[in-house]
Parts: C-alpha cells; structure tokens; sequence
C-alpha cells in the first residue's frame, strides 16, 4: 500500500531556502514515507512525527484512513519546540485541509 504525500504551503515556502543537496536529501526521505510512514520519531501522537536531516527537520500528518502523509512544515534544530507546538495546536485543521484536497 502506497500512502500519498501532500504538503503545506509553508512547507513549500520553507523547503526552498536550504542548498540544493539537502532539498534532495529531504526529498527522498519524504519519498520513502509513501511506503514506510512510521519510520519517523513520534512526537506524542502516533500519528505526528518527524524526521531529520542534517540540522533541519521536517514535520508530519499520517492519516491512514484516508492513506495520507501530510507534510507540514520544516525547521531548524533552534526552531524545533516552536514548530511542534504549533502542529499539535492545530490537528483539527490538518484533518479538514487533507479532506478538501481528497474532496471528501
């Protein structure tokens, strides 16, 4: 089974500021949650985690009733805490973005 993947608009703002290597570095992790979403670290939820790459580390959804990855956003190690907080406070809008992507 092969999740989607779906990123924010901050995430995609965010993703273009690194060099050119860690974009392809961060892109094949990302690539590689289509098949293996949990390999990430768990962030309280089984369903947020992150991973790392280099100093930067990006931030996700799984959504396995619908078979989605949402990727959220992506920070520095200094901007870690500020990032995950952010996420947790707003689950509930994640879920209805995924939704109107799917059109459900």
């Amino acid at each position: 089974m092969k999740f989607k993947i779906f990123t924010t608009e901050e995430f995609d703002k965010k993703f273009k500021k690194p060099d050119k290597n860690l974009q392809i570095q961060i892109d094949k992790e990302i690539e590689q949650l289509e098949t293996t979403p949990y390999s990430g670290k768990p962030l309280g939820y089984k369903f947020f985690r992150e991973k790392k790459v280099q100093n930067h580390r990006f931030y996700y959804l799984i959504y396995e009733e619908y078979i989605v990855v949402f990727v959220i956003t992506l920070s520095e190690k200094k901007d870690q805490q500020e990032a995950i907080d952010k996420i947790k406070n707003i689950i509930p809008i994640y879920k209805e973005e995924i939704k109107r992507k799917l059109n459900l």
